[in-house]
């Protein structure tokens, strides 16, 4: 195994251990000189040229490719732009239109919930008897049928980081005759994916989390190559046009994925993107993946050991979940405000989950003993127990 790690590429706050790359990524060095660069030499110097010049209209085919690259995809079927909620939408309208006469959008109850509130609000506008139905994750494998016109997953899920199996899930998708659509939000950085290989229709992902974009960084969409040029976006967008500056008042799709871009790009957040990527090109995924588990499984057992007062809450096979491992406490919000301040950054999620994400590009086995022994002091003090730490932030 490779070592992937490059702590140094990045920039880390003195004092601070790091365990929330799965919620924001870190800074990578060479993105805030890259974003001055191109806010001074090219918005401030080309002004309105830097579209053509700069090469910012390409911008969002061209990092799409490089994040095509580590989610297994082929040239020319991931684009970026919008934010993920946007990107899940044109998935979901696209696939239900794949299968008229279908009514039914399966999910399960582990998903994010922004993906469900954006098929609620797809439902709705669609009526005529489509629905969203929501399964435990465990049910969703028994709860395919033919009444189903797509389903709409996250492979690994956000709380706990339980991982459905893509490939098997797909194929029993195909089975029925569904759309398969898989969310990578937290997929996509933190372990291998094998779109293509997986044979499903659309993904859509976030580039904030492992892959070090940014806040707010851009979504993509990924669309089956042989289905690009069929698929009908609903979020019909000028930048989706054919041919954007003809200013046709009749939509025209355009070629292949360029279809589902919709509204300007976000240049200042993709050029930042673009720098992150930049990262990706010598990184081994199997080898992150097997780094990724070894943090997990080493934090799992300190923490069983060291701060029994936790409950493990993610699968405890590595192979059933992603890059994360979650504990429950009664008390989680207070805890990880105690543990936060104290240096190490990971979050809570509702209602009783402390999350904590495992990032092989810039930590290491010492880090997880740092963070343990901090984890260790809140919990056999009861640190937590201080009303200032039980005030809830509007980010949590």
């Amino acid at each position: 195994m490779s070592d992937v790690l490059k702590k140094d590429q990045f920039i880390l706050p003195e004092g601070v251990i790091y365990l929330d790359g799965n919620s924001l990524g870190p800074l990578p060095k060479a993105a805030a000189a890259r974003v001055q660069e191109m806010i001074t030499d090219e918005w401030g110097e080309m002004l309105i040229r830097g579209w053509n010049q700069a090469g910012w209209m390409e911008q969002p085919t061209r990092v799409g490719n490089m994040v095509a690259g580590i989610v297994g995809a082929p040239e020319g079927s991931v684009v970026m732009g919008d934010t993920l909620s946007i990107k899940v939408f044109q998935a979901l309208a696209s696939a239900v239109k794949l299968r008229p006469g279908r009514k039914v959008i399966l999910s399960d109850t582990g998903n994010f919930p922004s993906d469900l509130y954006m098929a609620e609000g797809l439902v709705g506008l669609l009526e005529q008897g489509y629905e969203l139905r929501s399964v435990a994750p465990e049910e969703v494998k028994d709860a395919i049928n033919e009444d189903i016109a797509a389903v709409m997953l996250t492979e690994v899920d956000y709380r706990t980081g339980r991982k459905h199996d893509m490939k098997a899930m797909t194929e029993l998708a195909h089975a029925s005759g569904a759309v398969m659509i898989w969310d990578l939000a937290h997929s996509a950085g933190a372990l291998p994916v094998d779109l293509a290989g997986s044979n499903c229709e659309f993904a859509v992902g976030c580039t904030y989390k492992y892959l070090n974009g940014g806040p707010g960084a851009p979504g993509f969409i990924y669309v089956r190559p042989d289905l690009a040029d069929e698929v009908q976006p609903a979020l019909a967008g000028w930048l989706g046009h054919r041919q954007p500056f003809a200013f046709d008042l009749e939509y025209k799709p355009g070629q292949g994925i360029e279809r589902m871009r919709v509204g300007t790009p976000p240049v200042i957040q993709l050029t930042a993107l673009e720098v992150a990527m930049e990262l990706w090109a010598d990184v081994d995924m199997q080898d992150l993946r097997a780094a990724s588990i070894a943090l997990q499984e080493q934090f799992i057992e300190e923490i069983e050991r060291d701060a029994p007062q936790l409950t493990l809450a993610s699968p405890r096979n590595s192979a059933e979940r992603g890059s994360q491992v979650s504990f429950r406490f009664e008390e989680g919000y207070a805890a990880m405000q105690a543990v936060i301040d104290r240096g190490v950054i990971g979050d809570f999620r509702a209602p009783d989950i402390m999350r904590f994400g495992f990032t092989p590009l810039y930590l290491d086995a010492s880090d997880v003993s740092k963070a343990v022994a901090i984890i260790r002091d809140v919990m056999e003090n009861r640190l937590w127990d201080d009303e200032k730490y039980k005030t809830r932030a509007r980010v949590t």
